[in-house]
């Protein structure tokens, strides 16, 4: 790894298109790339891959001591600051057991925005202005910028502990099988990307959407805020309503208007253009258009959401289960240690009915 200097490439910036010129240009590239591939299968796909994925057992450990990590530094400030605040500020039961899982992918993904947003406009990279240059002077096994690596680290580590952790530490939700899915996909991105130094593409993609990922959590935030302590809070009540409707102005704009016409673009269409020959082109686009499914099956929740407040109901999110009593299932966060005994005879019946508890929440699971 170095430390990154400009890029050459070419001196004109080209515009960005339309989806128009995006599903002619990207189709015809891409039937264009399946007609040249006539030796295509399975013996050219090991040999491509042994000849140009680059990665050490180095990074591979690294890779799995941080997402070990990331699961510790959760639980220490679930522990020692969300939950304690949950106390403090007296949040309902049933809010008091979302709030942690809220409260720790605000503190990540604000982390990680801030530092993609960095590399991106505060550094000699044009790649947000100038996509096609992710591809200019690509080189198979080419050194990754010391700034970029970083960020692979961290991305990568988080999403392979949140595959585990939307499993076993979050809440279950109606998407959250999809969201197990979304997970392993990133991971693929991110891992095969850096393998194949397309990193450039990479830190595109992820800055793209971490932002709504700050915006979900803010919102969620005020409104577990917005009714504590038996009181109604008209502050965190329009910080909630101001919250879900930039996040759903940038999910259309930065998910899919940027994300199809920056990226896929780049990754259909421009990449050719510079790498002719380049590796694992269909692997890499099907990657990516799930992506781009995925973010449009989620869009239709923020359709559902946004029904839901124009017809004046309560903001929330639309993806969690109905409770049929959320305050008991979620007693065990705001209950007093000292009565911890007593309740041992309910806890035992709710764990022999075979159920799932994530985050003092009781829920059945449907993968």
């Amino acid at each position: 790894m170095s430390s990154h200097t400009g890029g050459a490439g070419p001196v004109d910036v080209e515009p960005m298109p339309g989806y128009l010129d995006l599903i002619s240009k990207a189709s015809t590239a891409m039937l264009d790339a399946c007609r040249h591939c006539s030796n295509c299968g399975l013996e050219l796909s090991t040999r491509t891959l042994l000849e140009n994925a680059y990665i050490t057992a180095y990074e591979v450990a690294l890779f799995f001591f941080c997402a070990f990590l990331w699961t510790q530094v959760r639980r220490g400030m679930t522990e020692c600051l969300f939950k304690p605040l949950a106390l403090r500020w007296r949040l309902l039961p049933k809010d008091a057991a979302k709030m942690p899982e809220s409260g720790w992918k605000l503190v990540f993904y604000s982390m990680s925005w801030s530092y993609s947003t960095y590399l991106l406009f505060f550094t000699s990279y044009p790649f947000f202005h100038d996509p096609p240059s992710v591809f200019y002077n690509w080189k198979s096994g080419m050194s990754v910028p010391v700034d970029i690596a970083i960020a692979y680290l961290i991305q990568g580590s988080f999403y392979g502990h949140s595959i585990y952790a939307t499993v076993y530490m979050d809440a279950w939700r109606k998407d959250s099988a999809v969201m197990v899915v979304h997970h392993i996909i990133t991971l693929a991105l991110i891992c095969f990307s850096y393998a194949f130094r397309y990193h450039n593409v990479g830190i595109l993609v992820l800055f793209l959407h971490d932002i709504n990922d700050i915006q979900l959590e803010f919102t969620k935030l005020n409104v577990y805020l917005k009714s504590r302590g038996g009181c109604y809070y008209l502050l965190n009540d329009v910080l909630s309503n101001m919250g879900s409707v930039s996040f759903s102005i940038t999910w259309f704009w930065f998910r899919l208007y940027w994300f199809p016409l920056k990226v896929l673009y780049a990754t259909c269409v421009s990449s050719l253009q510079s790498v002719p020959n380049i590796p694992f082109y269909f692997f890499f686009n099907a990657l990516l258009l799930a992506l781009l499914l995925m973010n449009i099956y989620w869009f239709l929740f923020i359709v559902i959401f946004v029904v839901k407040v124009l017809k004046m109901k309560e903001v929330n999110d639309v993806r969690e289960y109905e409770d049929e009593d959320g305050s008991r299932e979620a007693a065990g966060l705001l209950r007093d240690p000292q009565a911890e005994n007593n309740d041992d005879d309910a806890g035992h019946h709710i764990s022999a009915q075979g159920k799932n508890v994530q985050n003092g929440i009781t829920k059945d699971k449907h993968l």
